[in-house]
């Protein structure tokens, strides 16, 4: 099924795109959240119109959303996590969990803006992709560390 989207969305395309989805794609999900449409000549018009708003507003966006990724990109974040003696963690460090490192840190970042390819399961060093908007990202470093559990001594 071929639809106009309204707005951007993430992994599909841009305002303005007509990409080909499979019906219950669009039937489920882009059509009834307004980010898609049908494919017309008047559709066309209409979200031609919509679209040299959004550039002009996604340039004053990425104006002032320069100086916060230059600013994220210089940041670095510890997250403590309970782990075994190799440096396992007894669960996962996800996106929600970078975030709220983050916001500690001063950076308002949403879990939805943390891109983890697979949840973090190991104590080390890793290279988190955050993407402010559609087209605008960049990396933070985030180190996992064992957290200091303090045990009840064996009789």
């Amino acid at each position: 099924m071929e639809l106009l989207l309204k707005k951007n969305v993430d992994k599909l395309g841009r305002i303005g795109d007509v990409v080909k989805v499979k019906e219950g794609y669009a039937r489920n999900y882009l059509l009834p959240r307004g980010l898609a449409t049908h494919v017309s000549a008047a559709n066309l018009k209409l979200i031609e119109k919509e679209k040299i708003k959004v550039e002009l507003q996604l340039k004053e966006e990425r104006e002032r959303l320069q100086g916060v990724l230059d600013k994220i990109s210089a940041v670095s974040c510890t997250i403590p996590a309970r782990a075994n003696e190799e440096g396992k963690l007894f669960g996962s460090v996800t996106p929600a969990q970078v975030a709220e490192a983050l916001a500690k840190e001063g950076y308002p970042v949403d879990k939805e803006m943390v891109k983890l390819d697979n949840p973090i399961k190991v104590c080390g060093v890793f290279d988190v992709t955050i993407a402010l908007n559609f087209e605008m990202k960049t990396k933070c470093k985030v180190w996992v560390v064992k957290e200091d559990v303090d045990q009840p001594e064996k009789a």
